[in-house]
């Protein structure tokens, strides 16, 4: 049987999350100090899958100078650069000349704890051509459902239907197990959607395409209040990714015993709080970031090199790597601010503000 390969779309712009990836492709955004895409590596070496290939399109050198050939994550990484983005179909069809078996396809914003030993199985059983990841909604209407028998096999895919329309709960989840030849049914040199192309072509086709439904965590990152709150999961170990829920991370022992941490919070090396500060709940500090005296933040994810000056209060934000707070700032609930952005003294940044030297 052919070894298992993977293909991880991570060739889009971000454009939702702007301005962080405006600095950092989308799939090297940090979750709990470590960047996304490796936290997907890490998941397939997990499962026995080393054999990986990232089509890439946007900063792929940002990507390709962390990841390199893949040696030191124990894989075998290639990469492909699309010139034009071409879509999720299109993606797999510029990549086709690497694939030689069947192949999971991730998207490259989705985190989830899905089992993917298990779905290996359930396709192996099955036989079709693919195999779907669904997971149910309370309103599919947001998403689109995809409908199946009582067997899993696929049978219609419904683009965002009527609230109370939908024939079933069950949503496209991002992750998919296929076999080579789907392939066939992908056009060369356009933009193709696998969603709304490629799989309906292949049920008219007479292809079986197989639903695995799961109540795995899961959630698309690609916003900037679903990254938070993916983090507020991990914190609280919704999504099984750190150790144990606490106070975390390889600056944690040093800082474990002050007052002023709130768990659940994460703390990368070299991070510096003032005694006098309030940090946490549900915070991520990156690594070397400093919060002064009678600072406060509560519900935010700050990359590395962050510095919050005295008296400053951070809050339900997110601020990228070199980001300067200056003494009695406020950044409102809401807020994203960009690499090495710096905000003065005693500035009020209003809610839902997206700031960047850009």
């Amino acid at each position: 049987m052919a070894q298992v390969q993977a293909v991880i779309l991570v060739g889009g712009e971000g454009t939702r999350l702007r301005p962080l990836t405006y600095g950092t492709p989308k799939p090297m955004i940090p979750i709990a100090g470590v960047p996304f895409l490796a936290r997907t590596m890490e998941r397939l070496h997990e499962a026995g899958i080393d054999d990986v290939i990232l089509a890439a399109g946007y900063m792929p050198l940002a990507i390709s100078e962390y990841f390199g050939d893949g040696a030191s994550f124990g894989m075998h990484v290639t990469y492909a650069i699309e010139e034009t983005p071409l879509g999720t179909a299109g993606a797999l069809k510029n990549v086709e000349e690497y694939i030689t078996g069947p192949f999971f396809v991730f998207n490259g914003d989705v985190l989830t704890s899905l089992d993917l030993r298990a779905m290996l199985d359930v396709h192996r059983k099955k036989g079709g051509a693919g195999t779907l990841h669904l997971i149910q909604v309370a309103d599919p209407s947001a998403f689109g459902c995809v409908a199946h028998d009582d067997d899993g096999r696929i049978s219609a895919f419904i683009e965002k239907p009527a609230p109370g329309t939908a024939p079933c709960n069950d949503i496209n989840a991002g992750t998919y197990l296929l076999e080579r030849e789907v392939l066939d049914a992908i056009p060369a040199g356009r933009p193709v959607s696998i969603e709304r192309e490629t799989f309906p072509q292949c049920i008219a086709g007479g292809k079986r395409l197989y639903a695995h439904v799961t109540n795995d965590y899961w959630i698309d990152l690609g916003r900037p209040e679903n990254y938070l709150a993916a983090h507020r999961d991990v914190l609280a170990g919704v999504m099984p990714l750190l150790v144990e829920p606490g106070i975390t991370g390889s600056g944690a022992a040093e800082l474990r015993d002050k007052r002023s941490i709130v768990e659940p919070v994460h703390l990368d090396a070299g991070t510096s709080i003032d005694p006098t500060a309030t940090v946490g709940p549900n915070v991520v500090l990156g690594r070397s970031c400093w919060v002064g005296a009678g600072a406060v933040v509560r519900d935010s994810v700050l990359w590395d090199d962050v510095r919050v000056g005295p008296h400053a209060a951070v809050d339900e934000a997110i601020l990228a790597s070199g980001v300067r707070i200056g003494t009695g700032a406020t950044i409102g609930a809401g807020s994203v601010v960009g690499h090495g952005y710096v905000v003065p003294d005693g500035v009020q940044v209003p809610p839902g503000s997206r700031l960047s030297d850009r």
